[in-house]
């Protein structure tokens, strides 16, 4: 991906691969966003440490398949220089969404804020959306030859499965679902999310972490 960001997204001051992907965000871009936790810090306890990791994300979130999986980490083997720069690509991909989410997110936007990162994302729109076409494939329910969303050069290029995410991410910014988009205020998560709840009053990433922890504190405070 030919994208180059004008800010470099910040190491990750530990990484545990052992971690779970969880997939809570409504939308497989943010689920990328939500592969560190965002404290105050830095991010910490990156789940994607290596770009075997990152293929093993993207075949969990349902962006390849089995055999896209095993094309890239044949693709992979030997070439470390092109793995370690699609996972780079990918970091800065992943600090590009969370920076434009968190701005759209605020209760008052900042143009400055949501600008930069739009254009940082809109670079590498640019080039996924270069690799998209329609494909004449058969359905699954008969012969009938029917359209539908490819891409070239998959197994050519390494980093050729963030292109889905970017198309995601597209979609997602372009929709009225751009007005729920969230930010968890758990404690050092902030991991981000869309409130598609139907009063709008969702206010964690899960209940079961972040709105847990926050009622444990609640109780403590009123213990003392």
């Amino acid at each position: 991906m030919g994208a180059r960001q004008s800010s470099d997204p910040p190491r990750s001051l530990s990484v545990d691969d052992t971690l779970p992907f969880r997939f809570v965000a409504g939308d497989s871009s943010l689920d990328l966003v939500n592969t560190v936790d965002w404290t105050a810090r830095g991010p910490e306890r990156d789940r994607i440490g290596s770009y075997g990791r990152l293929i093993e994300w993207a075949l969990a979130a349902k962006l390849i398949d089995d055999d896209e999986a095993s094309r890239l980490e044949r693709r992979a083997f030997g070439r470390e220089r092109e793995a370690a720069r699609a996972l780079e690509l990918a970091y800065s991909l992943r600090w590009t969404l969370r920076r434009l989410v968190a701005a759209l997110a605020a209760e008052t936007p900042v143009p400055a804020s949501v600008r930069l990162p739009l254009e940082e994302l809109n670079r590498f729109v640019a080039d996924a959306f270069a690799h998209v076409r329609l494909a004449v494939t058969p359905t699954g329910e008969s012969d009938q030859p029917l359209p539908a969303w490819a891409w070239d050069d998959e197994p050519q290029r390494l980093d050729s499965l963030l292109w889905p995410v970017v198309r995601r991410a597209a979609e997602l910014l372009a929709s009225s679902d751009v007005r729920r988009l969230r930010v968890c205020p758990g404690t050092d998560c902030g991991w981000v999310y869309v409130d598609r709840s139907r009063n709008g009053m969702r206010r964690w990433c899960e209940m079961s972490t972040c709105g847990t922890a926050e009622k444990s504190r609640r109780r403590r405070e009123r213990s003392r």
